[in-house]
């Protein structure tokens, strides 16, 4: 019984968009599709709404708003502890968006320009907890304990990385792409094998259909940068051009 009723609760979503004829468009189809929409045109609200408590099952956050913009509502949910997943459906395509949304702990960055379906497939993903669930997994099956790699060091109990005993300040996510080739070294790791374990096995890259590899590039070079501004000599992400990443071969041990 509890099994049925929870397979009837609707997911549910919060848009904030200041555009009130595509907010509340995108709000009925949504709603259509089994959603069930909250919305609002400022950030303000917004954020008055998700820190009292609410829990929506993923956000819709427009980038360009008076007042409080997307990247801020993002930063203020972060910065309360707020890990609801958000996606940016903006009209702002040049990649340094894209790049500073993911930093910040956006999940996605769409393009108002795509269909609906393309919006809605990702959503049901999101909310399924396709991407939470897969990381869950590998949290319990290969990340507990510690892997060394020569310098490097990776707390799976607290997720925690070190370099030369100096912490390196990687979110969930950077730290599962680093385990999952630190736990393989030499080995090569496609683009796609880093898109899926991101963002959920066959999750639909917004840019056509090579388009998840600038999304990985854009999380290996934040990956870089951080381990680089510890030791400016940092090395061990090698290129495999065309093809993905590989951490370089060491010494292993738990």
């Amino acid at each position: 019984m509890l099994a049925e009723l929870a397979q009837e609760i609707s997911p549910r979503v919060v848009i904030v968009d200041d555009d009130d004829m595509f907010r509340e468009s995108l709000g009925l189809n949504l709603s259509e599709e089994g959603f069930e929409v909250v919305d609002f045109n400022n950030g303000e609200e917004a954020l008055d709404f998700l820190l009292d408590a609410s829990d929506p099952d993923a956000i819709l956050l427009d980038w360009r708003m008076p007042g409080i913009d997307g990247l801020g509502v993002l930063r203020r949910l972060r910065e309360s502890r707020n890990d609801v997943p958000v996606i940016f459906l903006t009209v702002l395509s040049d990649q340094i968006y894209e790049e500073a949304a993911l930093k910040f702990g956006a999940v996605d960055f769409i393009e108002k320009s795509r269909r609906l379906s393309i919006i809605v497939q990702r959503l049901k993903l999101i909310t399924a907890g396709s991407k939470g669930s897969q990381i869950q997994a590998r949290d319990e099956d290969s990340e507990q304990g510690t892997l060394r790699r020569g310098n490097l060091e990776l707390n799976g109990d607290i997720k925690r990385a070190y370099w030369k005993s100096k912490q390196v300040d990687l979110t969930l996510t950077e730290y599962a792409i680093v385990h999952y080739m630190a736990e393989q070294p030499g080995r090569d790791v496609t683009y796609r094998q880093i898109y899926d374990l991101v963002r959920g096995k066959d999750f639909v890259a917004g840019y056509g259909a090579e388009g998840y590899r600038a999304n990985v590039r854009a999380f290996i070079k934040r990956i870089r940068k951080k381990f680089r501004d510890v030791d400016d000599s940092f090395d061990e992400i090698e290129n495999y051009p065309g093809f993905g990443y590989r951490w370089a071969a060491g010494t292993t041990s738990r």
